[in-house]
């Protein structure tokens, strides 16, 4: 919970939720832990016509709901960790801090990669969602 809490939009109640939905982060990799939450776009495919629909919403709709809501606070601008930000921190040890904050920029960096190609911003959201559920993991299964 408390390497969780290092990224921007997760507190502590929020570490706590989506560690007992998501139970052994051991069991999935960066890529697989999106199409777990129900995160990742459906597809159709024929041939060689590939059309890519709205989010699967399979999985826990819970942690989903956390992730997207956890979102929303990557859309400002990062200027390095608040007072409040800080605090948890400091709780973590140094290489997950040095994760935490690249993750935190990274994902800033998405929503204004998807604002400059005027993305509809729910869309960004559950995109940027997606990307934090993978620096989630990341943080889980450090050592």
């Amino acid at each position: 919970m408390r390497r969780l809490a290092c990224l921007r939009g997760i507190d502590t109640l929020s570490a706590l939720g989506l560690a007992v939905e998501v139970g052994d982060w051991q069991r999935f990799t960066g890529a697989t832990i999106g199409a777990y939450l129900g995160l990742v776009p459906s597809e159709h495919s024929s041939g060689p016509n590939r059309f890519q629909g709205p989010i699967t919403k399979t999985g826990n709709s819970h942690a989903r709901r956390l992730l997207v809501e956890a979102s929303w606070q990557h859309y400002k601008p990062y200027r390095g960790p608040g007072v409040t930000l800080r605090r948890r921190m400091e709780l973590a040890s140094l290489p997950v801090r040095q994760r935490a904050d690249l993750g935190n920029r990274r994902l800033h960096q998405r929503w204004e990669s998807f604002l400059a190609r005027k993305k509809n911003t729910n869309v960004a959201a559950v995109a940027v969602a997606r990307e934090l559920a993978g620096w989630c993991w990341s943080l889980a299964v450090m050592d």
